[in-house]
């Protein structure tokens, strides 16, 4: 069995790939990346290391590399692909979808098995939007064979894997806890389970959840720690008034979650609870400046933090630290990151409102609006 995974990054490589191998696949990595394709071509192998106080480690073999600058070698490898998948960045996915329609193409021209393509990426209908990308570049014909031979099946994932840098390119450092989520209902109906991954027929409460709780969580502990001068994650985590606004944006999403998904209110706290242990982990050095990057990302409507307030708002639910943590969201100036850049200068040169409107769609006279715009002049206050 050969799985294509699409970004041999930290996550790629210390999450899918993992897990991929485990369950028996040879794993061929897509990457542009001259110096990670080359040592995983050369070595065939890689270690992963728990960030727990053993430090335990393992060996992930049966892996590969190809060029992704390389369209011919890719759209070969997804050709003769048991299995595709991806963590790019949601944001890349339009730039790897060349490859992979090139590659479901000639799968369809001779008649290949089914194929499953998952995008593992932290956003709502990743693979949707991955299909609609790769869909686009195909002709009509192909597009029609293409919609009963390949799957584009949404997931969930979640794994924290911080930046860091080792003497050893390839070797990764990963969280203990993941959980990999797939929709059944959008696969083949003979497809084989994969050792690692739930599979679900209704993915939204868990994506949702996770989307709500982690994402959320992680980058209001990200701004607010910013703002507070904190460098990392877990330095944050040591500051109560901090905890306290990360809790209290949870219970706010959480309440969502338990009012659309009738989720059980006692099992979501001990949920919130376990995700804040994991914020905690004194194993685990997570940069601010990493988990908070792509501030205009994060504050679209249909993200983390805009989402979930909106739906509080409908349901009469508080929003106060949600709303707080897009204010310190607009406080994020990161020279690094050209998010950031941007939302600093349109702040300068126009104002918060306006940005505020201009990136999260939320009108000036919306009483979420005005909330943010309270909660930013507060902040540092």
């Amino acid at each position: 069995m050969r799985a294509v995974h699409f970004g041999a990054g930290n996550i790629g490589r210390g999450f899918i790939g993992l897990i991929l191998s485990r369950a028996g696949y040879e794993v061929v990595f897509s990457d542009v990346n001259d110096t990670l394709v080359s040592e995983l071509r050369r070595r065939k192998q890689y270690t992963v290391e728990l960030a727990n106080d053993t430090k335990d480690t393992e060996m992930v073999t049966n892996v590969t590399a190809i060029d992704g600058k390389d369209a011919g070698a890719v759209a070969d490898a997804v050709d003769h692909a048991d299995l595709v998948t991806t963590a790019v960045g949601v944001s890349i996915l339009k730039h790897i979808a060349a490859g992979i329609a090139e590659g479901i193409k000639r799968r369809v021209e001779r008649g290949a098995a089914p194929l499953h393509v998952i995008a593992c990426e932290n956003a709502i209908g990743g693979s949707a939007q991955l299909k609609e990308h790769v869909f686009a570049l195909l002709d009509e014909a192909t597009r029609a064979k293409a919609e009963t031979a390949v799957y584009f099946p949404n997931a969930a994932v979640d794994r924290i894997v911080p930046i860091q840098h080792h003497e050893d390119p390839l070797h990764v450092q990963v969280e203990p806890f993941y959980e990999w989520v797939v929709d059944r209902s959008q696969m083949a109906s003979d497809h084989k389970e994969i050792e690692g991954i739930l599979y679900v027929q209704e993915l939204e409460p868990y994506i949702e959840r996770k989307l709500f709780t982690v994402n959320t969580g992680h980058c209001v502990a990200a701004y607010l720690g910013y703002a507070a001068g904190y460098a990392t994650i877990q330095e944050a985590m040591k500051d109560d008034k901090v905890v306290d606004s990360i809790q209290g944006a949870l219970e706010e999403t959480g309440a969502v979650l338990v009012k659309r998904f009738g989720l059980d209110q006692g099992e979501h706290k001990k949920y919130i609870s376990k995700i804040l242990d994991r914020f905690r982990n004194p194993n685990l050095t997570d940069e601010v400046t990493r988990v908070g990057r792509s501030p205009l990302r994060k504050l679209s409507p249909n993200d983390r933090l805009v989402r979930p307030a909106l739906q509080a708002e409908e349901y009469g639910i508080p929003t106060d630290h949600l709303a707080l943590g897009m204010a310190a969201a607009c406080k994020f100036d990161i020279a690094e990151d050209p998010e950031a850049v941007e939302l600093q200068q349109v702040i300068r040169s126009e104002g918060l409102g306006v940005a505020l409107t201009r990136y999260t769609f939320i009108p000036a006279d919306h009483p979420l609006h005005r909330q943010v715009l309270e909660q930013y002049d507060i902040i540092n206050s």
